[in-house]
């Protein structure tokens, strides 16, 4: 493991949105000598903090909270061991993700399995972890039970409101998702579970991706809780927890704001009073945020490789839409600073952009920004969720390493970047000569 310690550390913590980074500029340049660019750097001491405050807001619920880490968004074990020395569970959707957990040793009840159209192998994994499984179909029931002889003491489902909710424009509308059980399916999957030996139970929605709006969540929280006491009433179970999901986004521009987790948790406690308070129910809360946990505390750091002015005045970076893909894919916005110049004016417009055999590899279009020179590190921000995860290797694009800075300063490569040796590693080279 290598590592590299830096003195004068800056850190910052909670909630913020002006965009400074941990490090300043000789900082930065003193890591890209020791380790290479690009790179990413992701923040312990930040994300730490931010799960505390998360933690203390919703300690509000006698019931108990749990935060479930969506391990699609960061799916590094030294990041899950980090989250798990403060109590956070997991959300995994895979075998591979189940496994990542296993080797972090995040096991038992605080790992929550949601996934869909899915294999044999994955609900074995889940089950011998003592996973909490929550189904995403009625017919996932008789699935689990051929698989391990009966149903788990513990089930939850996945509720998918369809037209009684409105999604936003990353998950799309819940009536077109693949995702879930009806409102008719998810009462018959309760009694027929409940007929088949299941002593607790849980409920699960997931309807917004990167939502800002406080309100939506509320509303969220509105229907779950409504759908508990319904289930209370009509059937008689008393549920065991109640899984808000994740889609709490984080400011990716300056002028966004972030969702207070104070805020919301107060709200949601309003809500659960109201709802559940007058019937004695009490039942833990879950949720599972990825993106608001991590994301503000990555960066992914590159270097200014060529500069072109034809139609358009570009910058190219060493680091390409296979490290981040997320501007390339659907446009989303990443800030951008220049570390050494992040007071001068922002006097140019770059597309800035990588070295892929895609049109679409730019990090930004036509933004404005200090003038940047060859040689200049560049900052891509909120890089610390669905960014190094969804990487590729197209054009054979070799994906970058991972670092993660230590609350006492030290840098620690958490994930060496990929070789050639590792791209070849599933061809049989040694074939080819005799291949006719």
């Amino acid at each position: 493991m290598q590592i590299c310690t830096l003195r004068g550390l800056v850190l910052y913590y909670g909630i913020m949105n002006d965009k400074t980074l941990p490090l300043d500029r000789a900082q930065l340049e003193d890591i890209a000598g020791r380790f290479g660019t690009p790179f990413y750097l992701y923040d312990e001491g930040a994300i730490r903090a931010n799960v505390r405050e998360l933690g203390a807001a919703f300690s509000v619920f006698d019931g108990g909270y749990r935060e479930h880490f969506a391990v699609k968004a960061l799916p590094n074990p030294y990041i899950l061991k980090i989250l798990d020395e403060e109590g956070v569970g997991a959300d995994c959707s895979s075998l591979s993700e189940l496994a990542l957990c296993e080797k972090a040793g995040v096991t038992g009840e605080k790992i929550m399995f949601t996934s869909n159209q899915t294999p044999r192998e994955d609900f074995e994994k889940a089950l011998a972890l003592g996973a909490i499984v929550n189904l995403d179909d009625t017919t996932h029931i008789a699935v689990l039970e051929e698989i391990a002889g009966r149903l788990p003491e513990i089930l939850s489902f996945r509720y998918n409101p369809g037209p009684g909710k409105v999604g936003n424009s990353i998950i799309g509308n819940p009536v077109e998702a693949k995702y879930g059980l009806t409102r008719p399916q998810l009462f018959e999957a309760y009694g027929l579970a409940a007929g088949k030996g299941v002593k607790r139970f849980g409920l699960h929605t997931m309807v917004a991706s990167n939502e800002l709006n406080l309100d939506y969540h509320l509303d969220t929280a509105r229907m779950v809780f409504t759908l508990a006491k319904e289930l209370k009433e009509r059937l008689g179970i008393s549920l065991s927890f109640a899984n808000l999901g994740g889609g709490v986004g984080v400011p990716y521009r300056p002028e966004e704001t972030a969702v207070a987790w104070k805020d919301l948790a107060d709200g949601v406690k309003r809500i659960y009073d109201e709802i559940l308070g007058p019937l004695g129910i009490s039942l833990e809360i879950k949720t599972e945020y990825g993106r608001p946990i991590t994301g503000p505390y990555g960066y992914l750091v590159a270097r200014a490789i060529r500069e072109k002015h034809i139609y358009r005045d570009y910058i190219g970076l060493d680091a390409c839409m296979a490290d981040l893909m997320r501007p390339g894919l659907y446009g989303a916005y990443h800030h951008i600073t220049v570390p050494g110049k992040e007071r001068a004016e922002k006097t140019q417009v770059y597309d800035v952009v990588g070295g892929l055999c895609e049109n679409n590899d730019k990090f930004a279009v036509q933004r404005p920004l200090p003038k940047i020179d060859v040689g200049d590190l560049v900052v891509l921000h909120e890089g610390g969720a669905h960014a190094r995860a969804m990487g590729f290797n197209y054009n054979g694009k070799l994906r970058p390493q991972e670092l993660l800075l230590r609350e006492g300063g030290e840098v620690v490569c958490i994930r060496r970047r990929e070789t050639l040796d590792d791209l070849f590693a599933t061809l049989d080279l040694g074939g080819l000569a005799a291949f006719r």
